[in-house]
């Protein structure tokens, strides 16, 4: 029977201990091979600096991030009144940051497709400065009213232009409008009276008498 020290004895049991050293010898070079090619495969120790692409256009974006062995992928567009169509308007991860190469670099464009913005429900339903602070608060711009018969300040019409709109329609941000409101009463007073129907009462009184007296 072989005793526990005789079990392990390097003499005694010669090749079960070389068995023993030649799998931790395996094991080993097996894990440094792993190790390199995981680091050979994520680029380890490879990085870049991310250029700086805001307010490029696209094209040359594209350009400028694929020298340094990177790529571009569009995300989002926005519209900016101003700007070109396919300026790059933002960047992630933004301009100075290390990535490794290979990174995607995703980008936020500018459109031409200008938002269009709902009309509220203001008119014949609130007074002018109600509407006029809704109207802005939604970006629009808003002109000098236009003043009808009706009740003094209230909103009776609203119009872009010469085209009359109505709540619910939509149209683009910052179109100027024109708010149509009362003016306290019945008749108004427009551009298309002559002179002669603005002369004083006395005169044409005076002008009935010369005529009686004929």
């Amino acid at each position: 029977m072989i005793s526990f020290k005789d079990f392990f004895s390097f003499k005694n049991n010669r090749w079960f201990w070389m068995n023993i050293i030649g799998m931790l010898v395996a094991i080993i070079v097996l894990f440094l091979l792993v190790l390199s090619g995981l680091n050979l495969y994520t680029h380890h120790g490879e990085a870049v600096v991310v250029p700086d692409v805001k307010g490029m256009l696209l094209n040359e974006a594209e350009l400028n991030i694929s020298k340094k062995e990177l790529k571009t992928i569009v995300i989002d567009s926005n519209f900016v009144k101003g700007i070109p169509v396919n300026t790059i308007l933002e960047q992630n991860p933004i301009a100075g940051q290390k990535v490794k190469k290979g990174r995607m670099i995703y980008v936020t464009i500018c459109t031409d497709n200008e938002p269009l913005v709902t009309i509220p429900d203001i008119i014949d339903n609130s007074s002018y400065r109600q509407a006029e602070a809704r109207l802005k608060a939604l970006g629009f711009l808003v002109d000098n009213p236009k003043i009808v018969a009706g009740e003094r300040d209230w909103v009776y019409g609203l119009k872009m232009g010469e085209r009359t709109l109505i709540a619910g329609e939509k149209i683009p941000r910052e179109s100027l409008l024109t708010l149509e409101i009362g003016s306290g009463s019945n008749d108004v007073l427009t551009d298309s009276l002559t002179q002669d129907s603005i002369r004083p009462v006395k005169e044409k009184e005076t002008e009935a008498a010369d005529d009686a007296w004929f």
